[in-house]
């Protein structure tokens, strides 16, 4: 069998993903994204012709509480809820 080169999560995969490895318990939750912005004339060396370019970066990443469910949000309740175990 090959070995894969890329795995692929959806929005949701990665907030469920946090959500656990932050042990929320409560609240719609979903994915966060701060961006950068910039500009450039950028061009190929052998034409010599510049073209304004824009540059978008990505620079967070993280979790933002939601007021109400979407199809971007993830309820902590239900994918990291609390145990039911008892504890001696």
């Amino acid at each position: 069998m090959a070995e894969a080169n890329q795995i692929l999560f959806d929005y949701k995969e990665v907030a469920e993903a946090l959500i656990r490895k932050h042990n929320i318990r409560e609240g719609l939750w979903g994915l966060y994204f701060e961006f950068g912005f910039g500009a450039a004339n950028l061009g190929d060396d052998a034409s010599k012709v510049l073209t304004p370019t824009a540059i978008v970066s990505v620079r967070k990443l993280g979790l933002q509480r939601f007021p109400e469910e979407n199809n971007l949000t993830v309820d902590a309740a239900k994918v990291n809820p609390a145990s039911t175990k008892r504890q001696k």
